[in-house]
């Protein structure tokens, strides 16, 4: 199973860290694995490319866990209201979109929310 767990700080959402494995299929053939790839990735992608914010991503090369932060979200961090606005609005889509996968995958994927400042990560 793969938990996902959401980083907030107030209203603002600004992070996410992924821990284990779907186990939905084998390696290659893993749907569930596959779809937050390519969901995480689109995320980092689109903050770091299109927004031009940092991105903290760190993954464990021995487990595949991956952890993403973004100051850029948070208003102490950042000068840009629109772009914080942005940035926690596409870590809000994630939270919604994996919500909306649990109805279809609750025995391979969980979700949830720990409201933690970003000083205290």
């Amino acid at each position: 199973m793969v938990k996902v767990v959401f980083f907030r700080e107030g209203n603002t959402y600004y992070g996410f860290k992924e821990v284990g494995h779907a186990g939905f299929d084998e390696a290659g053939k893993d749907i569930v694995c596959a779809a937050l790839s390519a969901m995480t990735m689109l995320i980092v992608n689109t903050i770091e490319v299109v927004w031009g914010s940092d991105v903290d991503f760190q993954m464990d090369d021995k487990t595949a866990d991956i952890t993403v932060k973004v100051k850029g979200a948070l208003s102490d961090y950042s000068d840009d209201e629109s772009k914080e606005y942005a940035i926690s609005g596409l870590i809000y889509s994630y939270y919604l979109q994996l919500n909306d996968m649990l109805e279809d995958y609750y025995d391979y994927l969980d979700v949830d929310v720990e409201d933690i400042p970003y000083s205290q990560q």
